[in-house]
């Protein structure tokens, strides 16, 4: 058995799962040997696709295919071998797992033609690079074989992907890659592109900046093969998705040409601020709005975040006492100084010279002082850096470079002479020190224990301005380096810096995605998560506090949407309900402004529940109980019975809409369920049934069990009984006192009153929609869920032992019964949907606070210039 399931995995590099079954019994294997092989196949599959971390949505009726890797395989093995040797075995494990539903998301290379479109949400820093690496191995091993990496807009982060790629995938199986791109050059067309692109032998491997004569010369050389193309699955990583990519006249055109030139091709666009790709036309089929699958990939417990680091308001129905208040890791850069550190306006910019001012002097020494302190701790073998963000312009960080070095041969003197400065450096050591509590085994050092690295850390620290016009470079290939980098636009996205300490931040910025990329302190600091500081002025740490809450108030929202029973292109919707993803709850700030809601085609669910034992969780239960009562007892009398609904389920038709509307008053939705705002969804229904006359009746339905014994627990008003169904909650998060179920509704609820033509076996949301627009286009549906509130977490068999469904906990809510409610509106008929408005917190900074000074866009005049006829030297 075990060699037909390799030759049967072996058959599914080369054809889907369905051709692979049939070739089988062509060959007469028996039908039993079949089975076992598809079984083992659906088993693999349902792992990857039932991992509860990345949450993600794909597309209805996709064909599943990935069952992760296996035996045989090169690319993956030898990258997790690698990344073992770097990373704790759990977050090997989250990037496995991570990158197996990435995988799982795209099209199985055997198809004919495919042209999908996917998105990756991570976080600033947080290892998106070792997520897409892994994914480009996992694809390469079943049968992709073009890979194109559009790696942002500058050479500096183009270089670090290319030099990255090749140490994670082609120096770990040489013979089995061709680098088309290489670290000292971006494309430059190869001769006889279709014996490239005939091999099946190589993977081939382009890593590519976003620039228009790049593009073109990509587009041009692809076409030359075209006729190859056609046996090429090619995997298009787009890095920093949100640059470039949209909405710009020349960049986001050429990309599209070079996808038309390929017929099968995934593309999958990574970013941490998504929020303008979610808001891409979905009807526009070749622009980039992710249609086929969005993926969020979770962060780690160690990351320092824009929460973690700059703290943020509570949320709605936050416990204010467990809200981030922020690291004490960030220091003020004085008004009265930013004069001295960056041009007032474009006009100073020639002329401008900064100056070693006390904050500047601080942040550089502290440098200094907490990568001799991580000599101390034994990572002398690990990289160490500063940065310094101060302007846009080059001449700008040219003129650092004279400040920086007077202070490095300043400490060195001082050090080698014991004079001032060390007592200088004694007292901001023992300053900062203390303000922020060593992590993870590492205790506080005194200043005598930190003292003898320093004159070698300062000594060989490298001065480095990285810009376009820079030929002096971060280098982190060639050993450990202590390095401060002053830069702009080249250090403000995707470039890593490694082993960063320090930032020094004075540049100007009212773009919240912009801003937030710029923050390249996020991330983790294994070893030395105490040290590192930011400096930056007042003004600019509440931009940063704001952010953090608005942030974290996009990410509930993408969450929520992933965990509810949509496809993207159902997701596009609701997102646009929503200007910028920002907030649903209303907002008490006078920078709120008007958004709008609209409910048409949606399924709203409860999900959240109180269950603490107290008075006020117990009235919530027994109010929300007297709601329903009365809503199934005037069902009953002004509604109509459908008798042909049994089995534990109940069917009134053609309530009328007062009842409802009542119904929605009376009932207490859980403040957390953001979709469920009571007065949003009474709004809306009354709006559209006074524009249209739609939703003037409804069908109220109870979804309940059908009674094992003569009677069930909960008797309905025409006499009947039905036994409660069993809700069970997530494990035990960190608040205790609120239960989420995460799923209210079962797939085939929805059809309650509806009519499932005979030999349909394939039920989802986008048939039941269809059938509701044909059967009952203006009548709204109401669900009532009586849950048992006391029911254990159900058993299951797993590998032939029973065991509790893993993630769950009872709901032990007060009470007998907890009653959910799920309500399902139609589609409208004429196509356009109405929408009531709301505030929501806008997030457009200047609106927020005003600017110290001219604000800074960013220059993306390097999308144009033709910089890569020859060897890279700019950019």
């Amino acid at each position: 058995m075990d060699a037909a399931w390799a030759r049967f995995q072996s058959m599914l590099d080369g054809m889907l799962p369905h051709d692979a079954t049939q070739q089988l019994r062509d060959l007469f294997v028996p039908e039993e040997v079949i089975e076992e092989m598809l079984r083992r196949h659906e088993a693999a599959m349902t792992e990857i696709v039932s991992l509860r971390e990345p949450l993600a949505v794909g597309r209805e009726n996709a064909v599943r295919w990935y069952a992760g890797p296996r035996a045989g395989d090169k690319n993956w093995p030898a990258f997790e071998k690698r990344l073992k040797r770097q990373l704790d075995l759990d977050e090997v494990k989250k990037i496995d797992e991570a990158s197996d539903r990435v995988v799982a998301m795209l099209d199985h290379p055997a198809t004919p033609t495919f042209r999908s479109r996917g998105l990756v949400i991570g976080h600033v820093q947080s290892g998106k690079t070792s997520n897409f690496t892994a994914v480009v191995s996992k694809a390469a091993d079943r049968g992709y074989r073009m890979f194109i990496v559009l790696s942002g807009v500058h050479n500096s982060l183009r270089r670090q992907t290319q030099t990255r790629l090749i140490r994670d995938l082609v120096d770990l199986n040489p013979p089995l890659w061709h680098q088309i791109t290489k670290p000292e050059h971006d494309f430059q067309p190869p001769p006889n592109a279709q014996s490239f692109l005939a091999s099946k032998d190589q993977h081939l491997l382009l890593v590519v900046k976003k620039n228009g004569p790049v593009l073109k010369k990509l587009r041009d050389w692809l076409e030359e093969a075209r006729e190859q193309l056609g046996n090429c699955p090619t995997l298009i990583i787009d890095d920093e998705a949100d640059q470039a990519t949209l909405a710009t006249r020349r960049i986001n055109p050429l990309i599209r040409d070079v996808i038309g030139r390929i017929p099968k091709v995934c593309y999958v666009g990574y970013t941490a601020t998504p929020f303008a790709n979610l808001l891409v036309d979905p009807m526009d089929e070749e622009d980039f709005y992710p249609r086929d699958f969005i993926l969020s990939l979770p962060r780690g417990e160690q990351y320092q975040g824009p929460e973690t680091l700059f703290g943020r308001n509570p949320l709605d129905h936050d416990d204010p006492s467990e809200v981030p208040g922020g690291l004490d890791m960030i220091r003020s850069i004085p008004d009265e100084e930013l004069g001295d550190l960056r041009p007032a306006k474009k006009a100073d910019v020639a002329d401008f010279a900064p100056e070693a001012t006390p904050s500047l002097r601080r942040a550089v020494f502290w440098f200094w002082l907490a990568t001799a302190t991580r000599h101390a701790r034994g990572q002398s073998d690990r990289h160490s850096s500063m940065l310094i963000h101060a302007h846009s312009d080059t001449h700008v960080h040219d003129s650092y470079g004279p400040v920086v070095q007077a202070l490095q041969v300043e400490v060195i003197q001082g050090i080698r002479e014991r004079n001032g400065v060390v007592e200088e450096l004694r007292d901001l050591w023992n300053e900062e020190s203390r303000r922020v509590e060593p992590a993870g085994g590492n205790r506080r050092f005194d200043f005598e224990t930190v003292f003898p690295a320093l004159d070698g850390v300062v000594s060989t620290t490298k001065i480095v301005m990285d810009h376009y016009r820079s030929t002096d470079r971060l280098d982190y290939d060639s050993g450990p380096v202590n390095v401060i980098a002053v830069g702009g636009n080249t250090l403000s996205r995707g470039l890593t810096l490694e082993g960063l300490v320090v930032s020094f931040f004075v540049r100007s910025s009212n773009v919240y995605d912009t801003l937030l990329q710029m923050g390249r302190w996020f991330g983790y600091r294994p070893g030395y998560e105490d040290l590192p500081r930011i400096y930056m002025p007042d003004e600019t740490r509440r931009w940063f506090a704001h952010l953090a809450t608005v942030e974290a108030e996009m990410r509930v929202e993408i969450d929520r949407y992933l965990t509810e029973h949509l496809t993207p292109l159902d997701l596009a919707p609701r997102i646009r309900c929503h200007p910028k993803m920002k907030v649903t709850a209303p907002s008490k700030s006078k920078s709120a402004v008007r958004a709008a809601a609209s409910y048409g085609g949606q399924l709203v669910e409860t999900r959240y529940f109180p269950r603490k034992k107290n008075v006020e969780d117990e009235q919530w239960h027994a109010d929300n109980a007297a709601a329903v009562s009365h809503l199934l007892a005037a069902s009953h009398r002004d509604g109509k019975l459908d008798d042909g609904v049994a089995g534990g389920r109940a069917l009134w038709r053609d309530v009328p809409l007062d009842h409802v509307l009542t119904f929605i008053h009376e009932y207490q939705f859980h403040p957390k369920a953001l979709d469920a705002a009571r007065d949003l969804m009474q709004d809306y229904i009354v709006k559209r049934n006074k524009n249209s006359g739609a939703l003037a009746l409804w069908n109220i339905g109870v979804i309940g069990k059908k009674p094992t014994g003569a009677n069930g627990r909960l008797k309905l008003p025409h006499g009947a009984a039905v036994d409660l169904v069993v809700r069970t909650r997530l494990e035990p998060s960190a608040d205790e006192s609120v239960a989420d179920i995460k799923t209210l509704t079962g797939s085939r609820d929805e059809a309650l009153d509806l009519r499932i033509p005979e030999g349909e076996e394939k039920v989802n949301r986008t048939l039941l929609q269809r059938l509701r627009v044909a059967q009952q286009p203006e009548c709204g549906l109401l669900l009532l869920y009586p849950i048992d509130a006391k029911a254990p977490v159900p058993i299951v068999r797993k590998n032939g032992q029973e065991a509790q469904v893993e993630g769950r906990a009872p709901l032990d809510a007060p009470g007998e019964v907890v009653w959910g409610v799920a309500l399902v509106f139609p589609r409208p008929t004429s196509g356009q949907d109405l929408s009531v408005e709301y505030d929501y917190l806008q997030a457009d900074l200047s609106r927020v606070f005003p600017s110290a000074g001219e604000d800074e866009d960013e220059d993306l005049s390097v999308l144009e210039q033709d910089q890569d006829a020859g060897p890279e030297v700019a950019a």
